[in-house]
Parts: C-alpha cells; structure tokens; sequence
C-alpha cells in the first residue's frame, strides 16, 4: 500500500528481491499540471508494467473493500507513503501484522512531513523507522532503525531519495526478520515523541529576522518543492530554490538586505550572519541562477527582501 515515489522505492526492492507481492493498493489517479492531466500514482504504473493487480480503493472502510482483502489475503501488508488511514479490520487482518516505513528515526517526528521537518531544523542525522501499525498516528512498536547523515546543504530530495533507498533495503530486512521470527518489537516511549503536520504556504514564508542557519535550512527542506518564498522590493514572488552559508557572524545590517551581488549570488542579511540566495523561481519566469536573476536587473543592492503576503 502506497502512492508518490518514496513508496516506489520500497516496491522496486520487494519486486526484485522475488517476494511474492499479490497486490498494490493506491490512491485514485489525480490531474496534474497546466492541462489537468488525469496522471497515476507512480507505483501503480511500475506494479501494472510487473503484472501486479492494483487497486484504487476510495475507502478502506467498505465492506467492498473487506471482501478484496479477503480474496487477496496477503500474509503481510507493507505501507509506505499511502496517505490514507488503516481501520482496525485492516490493521487485523495480516499473519504477520501491517508494517510501515516512516521517514524518521521514531517516536521523534511523527505525522506527515518528518523528512522536511528534520532538515528544516538543523538536524544532524535522520533515518528509517519499521514499525507494526496501530490505530494511533505512527505510535506503533518499532522493528527496525536505520540511521542516515544530513550535510549542511543536503535538501529535501537528497533526504528523500537516500532514505527512499534506505527503507526500501530496511523493509526486506524487516519482512525477513518477521518471517524467520527472529525481530522483537519494541513499544514506542510517547513521553519522547515529536509531531510533524502537512507543510502549509505559511511555513514556507523566509523570516530573514533568523539567523543564517535556519533560514538555510528552511530553504533546503522545502526544495525542490514546496520551495520557500519572498517577495522583491516591488512586491512580486519570489521562490528560493537553493541557497548557503555567507557568514554565521553579525552583519549589522537590517534584516533581509541585499548586500551584494558578487559571483552570481544575492548575499543577504539575517539578524545573525547571511545567506547567498543560488537559484531562484520568480513570479511568472521559470527556475534560473542567481547570476541570471541579477543580470535581468531585477534586484539591486540594498533592496530589503520581506513578505507582504497575507495568509
């Protein structure tokens, strides 16, 4: 059970590695881009190129859904990325349990957005959780841990893939373990758990009045998307898709001032060092370099970046 590409990952390995996958239960096609394409969910197009039957189920809860489960009846259920919740009938259901890999090293970062939610605040390290499903969200007892470096300048999609990478190798290692009996699940300690919520447009607003570190790691955690955002002097949008580390020391200057413009980078104050803005997306033009940005003269020194956004 899964949808977008993180999910992929772990269908890949279960599919190459010989297991026997019965089936992949995913979310309705959705319309994407401009022309509202109807477009499938990426693992249903690998499981239909495999042969595999999948199913597209708007509800877990009807009795439609019950009677497939029973005809399926699969030993084990792997959900990775789904979007939906399990009820209990489902949750039941499997001789060796439901088993979720989760993009945190749990009980910190529960919820929707561990990945980001780990970059964005300046962590060291992340990794992959295995855990049995419960009722709760994500509060069921772990199986397995993997732990994964993050680099200063590590963004969403290098998380995202190396730990797409990482739980898919976990998730072959846990079904393993299941089956040869040898895994003791290990109960969650709630009195240590942190909670993650969908990324909203106002988290992905740049409060240059930080200092340099998390304005950087905003940046990096919400690319290549959501993307964080300012505004121009003038009003108009402006994402930013990479940025780094000027300098960690006081500028001295007003928040969000442009500096300077050498080498192609829009150096910016923060209220403890600055910024260099790399790439950016601007209203209405495509993604582009600093250097480009700055030769189309829509920027100068001494502008103030800021947000004039109203939520």
């Amino acid at each position: 059970m899964g949808t977008p590409d993180f999910a992929l990952f772990s269908l890949k390995a279960l599919c190459e590695k010989g297991y026997d996958v019965v089936g992949v239960v995913t979310q309705t096609d959705k319309p994407k881009g401009r022309g509202y394409v109807l477009t499938p969910p990426p693992v249903k197009v690998y499981a239909l190129e495999q042969g595999i039957p999948v199913y597209q189920p708007t509800s877990l809860k009807t009795e439609e859904f019950a009677s497939l489960l029973s005809e399926i009846d699969p030993e084990l259920i792997a959900v990775v990325a789904y979007g939906k919740i399990l009820p209990k009938n489902v949750l039941d259901y499997p001789k060796y349990g439901c088993v979720n890999v989760h993009g945190s090293l749990l009980p910190k970062y529960r919820g929707a957005s561990p990945m980001q939610s780990a970059i964005i605040n300046g962590d060291k390290v992340t990794g992959i959780t295995t855990m049995f499903m419960a009722e709760g969200l994500d509060t069921g007892d772990m199986l397995l841990k993997a732990e994964c470096e993050i680099a200063e300048n590590d963004n969403f999609e290098d998380i995202h893939d190396r730990l797409g990478l990482l739980g898919a190798e976990l998730l072959c290692k846990t079904v393993d373990g299941l089956e040869a009996g040898n895994i003791t699940p290990i109960p969650q300690d709630h009195s240590l758990a942190t909670h993650t919520a969908k990324i909203l447009k106002e988290d992905c607003e740049i409060d240059f009045s930080k200092d340099c570190d998390t304005v950087h790691d905003l940046v990096r955690g919400l690319s290549p998307i959501p993307l964080s955002f300012t505004h121009t002097p003038d009003g108009k949008l402006l994402k930013v898709v990479k940025s780094e580390i000027c300098e960690r020391e006081s500028e001295n200057a007003e928040c969000g001032k442009v500096l300077s413009l050498d080498n192609g980078r829009i150096r910016v104050a923060c209220a403890r060092g600055s910024v260099n803005i790399l790439t950016v997306l601007p209203e209405g033009k495509g993604r582009m370099s600093a250097a480009d940005f700055i030769r189309g003269r829509k920027i100068n020194i001494g502008d103030i970046l800021k947000s004039n956004y109203t939520f």
